[in-house]
């Protein structure tokens, strides 16, 4: 090995041997940075030395002088990171948040500068970073290694003694039987008390009587469900904190990468614990912020949505508001530069969510030959893919609430009031106010029952002087097949095996209603003072109910809300809110009463 060689490699050696062979440096010593800023003066001093080694050896062997290694590589290069991550703790906003953007929007750093950025920023750039569009995972370390579980226990034993560690009295009657549930000493008895079947969540699951265990995906998925309704609680949040929850769930996390539903239930558990600011650092501690970073590439929708919900409620640099569990921002997920105009607000209907309410039409293979060739551009939520495209200044949200059509399949046997939709607009309403809507111009979208939730809300909101913004700021309502006089479900809940024991949402869309009719009086009462601008589709073929129905589950006449356009559409009452593709009559009429009733703040 040549001198000159042997120089470059102790000159990497320098920024890369020793600070990587720690486990890991706390985010929040800043003491370190007048130690690593004399390392930086040392490495200079040195690159200069190397540098003129080599232009003497080049001159000596009468070859060119490799001039990859510049002046630009060893000193403005080495310089701008350093002084970017000075910037990145600047007491000045603007311009630690630009630093940020500026450290994640350069590709051309080397190995050794990203591991030196992962080690030495802070908490707050490290975050900043993670919310950042394309930015390189390298930036961040990745989860410290977690203590050995004890030999006597398993995965499940550990969080059984979790969830024993919390609270279990004076519960939410669904925290109380998630836990129950999750806390059940036998297979057997659980099975028996499931006559046969887990029902947990709404998803049933066979019972094989051959089992002698449930599996243990199956238990942890009972227990992290458990874990997600405790999550909820504030205090609770302490308590999983400081029995080691965070760390155990990474453990978890990184054992389960083969099941979706169980990483997304931990994601969701991350996001409702960095509601509080006072577990943030606990929250980076435990390596979270990487692994939402690399969650926010994902794909899948849900996933990245659920990434994005986190790393949002703990980015109080840019974020101001809270996004409680059940509130999605689809749009924008990562920092912008482009300012927020509107606010768009999706409210699913009786057995929809968040994201599959809104997907793009399923494509039919056996009637579309060409379905495959266009399945890359297939869209999961049309919000978050056409809208957000078309509109890019609007913030898009899309809120999830559990609904079912009988109490034999409910999620959680609770009291019949939490489930009525005046209970329900007061819980939505507390976590709207949450995530700032009301602040801005605000459009709302609305399938099915969620169209009565909207209006309740609206109601509610009209009443209460603390929520009137909402009303005030509203510029239009979108009605998809909303049974604003009722539905004809209800009446067939009746006689159908399948919607035996009728729930609450079912009942309460009972045809000419007494209390539909008396919200819907309500809110033209004061919706025509405001002026608010209202579009309504309505559906015009029947939608098969399980394999025992079959009906027009919102007729025209019930659509019709008595203001603003109605439009009927040939779909069923699953299609009407989830269009064929991107230019179909359903999208474009959509986007235009949305650009139009927004037409100053666009």
């Amino acid at each position: 090995m040549s001198v000159a060689a042997y120089c470059v490699f102790c000159y990497r050696k320098i920024g890369t041997s020793g600070p990587a062979t720690k486990k890991h440096l706390p985010w929040n010593d800043m003491s370190k940075y007048s130690s690593l800023w004399i390392t930086y003066k040392a490495r200079k001093e040195i690159h200069k030395a190397v540098r003129r080694i080599l232009e003497t050896e080049a001159k000596i062997f009468r070859r060119p002088f490799n001039e990859q290694f510049s002046t630009f590589d060893g000193e403005d290069h080495e310089c701008a990171l350093w002084l970017l991550l000075k910037r990145s703790q600047s007491e000045d906003k603007a311009i630690r948040l630009q630093a940020v953007q500026d450290l994640a929007s350069n590709s051309h750093w080397h190995d050794y500068q990203y591991v030196t950025v992962a080690q030495t920023c802070d908490q707050r750039t490290a975050i900043g970073l993670a919310r950042s569009k394309d930015v390189d995972l390298r930036f961040f370390l990745p989860p410290p290694p977690l203590p050995k579980i004890k030999t006597d226990y398993s995965i499940e034993d550990e969080l059984r003694l979790l969830l024993v560690s919390l609270p279990q009295t004076g519960l939410d009657p669904c925290v109380q039987y998630f836990t129950s549930l999750a806390l059940s000493e036998s297979s057997h008895t659980l099975a028996a008390q499931m006559g046969g079947l887990w029902c947990f969540g709404g998803n049933g699951l066979p019972y094989c009587e051959t089992l002698s265990k449930i599996p243990s995906e199956t238990v942890e998925l009972f227990c992290l469900q458990a874990l997600v309704q405790h999550s909820k609680i504030p205090s609770h949040c302490e308590k999983i904190e400081a029995k080691g929850g965070l760390q155990l769930l990474q453990r978890i996390y990184q054992l389960r990468k083969d099941s979706a539903k169980i990483q997304r239930n931990i994601i969701r558990i991350i996001g409702n614990m960095a509601l509080d600011e006072r577990l943030h650092s606990s929250i980076v501690r435990a390596g979270w912020v990487s692994v939402l970073a690399e969650v926010m590439k994902s794909p899948h929708i849900i996933q990245s949505s659920h990434a994005s919900r986190a790393l949002a409620n703990l980015d109080r640099d840019v974020v101001k508001e809270k996004y409680p569990d059940g509130v999605y921002v689809l749009h924008p997920q990562y920092r912008s530069s482009q300012p927020i105009r509107a606010d768009i607000l999706f409210v699913h209907g009786l057995l929809g969510a968040a994201f599959k309410t809104w997907r793009q039409q399923d494509i039919d293979r056996r009637l579309d030959r060409k379905a495959s060739e266009g399945e890359e551009d297939y869209s999961q939520c049309w919000p978050k893919t056409w809208l957000a495209s078309d509109c890019p200044s609007l913030r898009i949200i899309s809120v999830e609430y559990d609904t079912h059509l009988s109490d034999w399949k409910a999620k959680c046997p609770v009291e019949a009031h939490r489930k009525s939709i005046a209970f329900r607009s007061s819980e939505l309403l507390d976590k709207l106010k949450a995530a700032g809507i009301g602040d801005r111009p605000l459009v709302w979208v609305s399938h099915s029952m969620g169209g009565l939730l909207v209006k309740k809300m609206l109601v509610d909101a009209s009443k209460n002087p603390e929520m009137d913004k909402i009303v005030n700021n509203t510029r239009g309502i979108i009605f998809y097949s909303v049974p604003h006089h009722g539905s004809q479900l209800a009446e067939y809940s009746i006689n159908a095996r399948y919607l035996l024991f009728p729930s609450v949402e079912v009942k309460e869309l009972s045809k000419d209603s007494p209390a539909l009719k008396e919200l819907n009086d309500d809110f033209l009462s004061f919706a025509k003072d405001k002026k608010f601008s209202v579009l309504s589709f309505a559906e015009t073929l029947p939608t098969h109910i399980g394999s025992m129905l079959k009906l027009h589950v919102v007729p025209v006449e019930s659509a019709d809300i008595g203001i603003g356009d109605l439009i009927p559409v040939d779909v069923n009452h699953l299609n009407i809110c989830k269009p064929k593709k991107k230019d179909a009559f359903l999208y474009q009429r959509t986007l235009k009463f949305i650009q139009d009733v927004l037409a100053q703040e666009l």
